[in-house]
């Protein structure tokens, strides 16, 4: 990569002498919004879009069987860092539009069509607000359903009760 003062441009400044720097302008003018380039990085667009999915009711967790167990027992050690929020979500980012992943554990007794229909909203809403991709789709995968009475893996339990 090169330092911002080595790269050239195709831009030529102009400059009125009696302005000082205050009158150097582009060629073309317009929009100062418009001059350089702005790329989001997939673990943004996957951070927005787990935080989005986890708030839809009738989610009970993110990712397969396997990423949670790994990531449970993560979460456990010491200096393992809080839980990941971007757990069963996989994002492709391009320079204007995004596609996602999603694997999903939804609660016994939810609709999961409504529950997955509700994620893709607001997975959608989330990202095209924060980033101004234009999010061409988001796949759900249901991977497991939660029972009332099954234990939440995802909970770390002490050794001592």
């Amino acid at each position: 990569m090169t330092d911002i003062g080595e790269r050239k441009t195709s831009q030529t400044l102009h400059k009125d002498p009696s302005q000082g720097l205050a009158g150097a302008t582009a060629r073309g003018g317009g929009d100062p919004g418009g001059r350089g380039r702005t790329t989001i990085a997939d673990g943004v667009v996957e951070k927005i879009a787990g935080l989005a999915a986890r708030d839809v009711e009738g989610v009970h967790a993110m990712g397969g069987g396997l990423a949670r167990t790994f990531g449970a027992v993560r979460d456990r050690v010491p200096g393992g860092g809080t839980k990941s929020v971007t757990r069963g979500v996989k994002a492709e980012v391009g320079e204007v539009q995004t596609a996602l992943d999603l694997e999903i554990v939804v609660e016994y007794g939810v609709p999961i069509t409504d529950v997955a229909q509700d994620v893709r909203e607001n997975v959608i809403g989330a990202v095209e607000r924060m980033t101004g991709l234009e999010v061409v789709e988001v796949n759900i995968a249901v991977s497991d359903v939660k029972l009332p009475d099954e234990d939440d893996e995802d909970e770390p339990q002490g050794r001592l009760q």
